[in-house]
């Protein structure tokens, strides 16, 4: 039996769970791997994230730093949010891109939606938080004044397994 969750069920209200993957997806998710793998240097869960500008070029990373900084809110998107909007000197940051290892939490969705951000790319599918058709869709809610274009599911072995591996390594073994 796998100890990671298969796609989740289909998301509430009809909406789809995202659109087919560009070629540069799995690159941009590579990406914010190398991210993720940052992470537990400082106890933190390994996410990563980076923010593509609209010419595909990386203006923004991020990785989860909640124990590092001791800030509820420094996850990896936030993070990698931030950095793109310093780097573009807007906080508008349409024509962009995230990729980010985990489907993003209801904050984070907010967050995508808030900075106008037009696609969102992830690899592991986040059945108790997500909030990209997961357990809710917030960065597609038509009552929100944008939407975000979602590309789900990216290298999602390899995003688990990293996840999956921290985790087990943090649990006591069975006795």
């Amino acid at each position: 039996m796998s100890s990671r969750p298969g796609p989740p069920p289909d998301p509430p209200r009809g909406l789809s769970r995202g659109v087919p993957a560009s070629a540069g997806d799995s690159a941009a998710v590579r990406a914010a791997l190398d991210e993720a793998g940052l992470a537990p240097a400082t106890g933190d869960v390994p996410v990563g994230a980076v923010v593509l500008g609209p010419d595909g070029a990386i203006v923004g990373t991020g990785r989860n730093a909640r124990e590092a900084t001791g800030d509820p809110t420094a996850h990896a998107e936030v993070l990698a949010l931030r950095s793109a909007a310093s780097t573009l000197r807007t906080w508008r940051l349409e024509g962009c891109t995230l990729a980010v290892t985990l489907e993003p939490c209801t904050m984070c969705g907010g967050a995508l939606v808030l900075a106008r951000v037009s696609r969102l790319v992830f690899g592991a599918w986040d059945p108790k938080a997500g909030a990209a058709g997961s357990v809710r869709d917030v960065v597609r809610d038509t009552r929100l004044n944008h939407r975000v274009e979602v590309v789900g599911g990216v290298l999602e072995a390899e995003c688990g397994e990293l996840l999956t591996g921290f985790f087990q390594a943090r649990r006591p073994a069975a006795r």
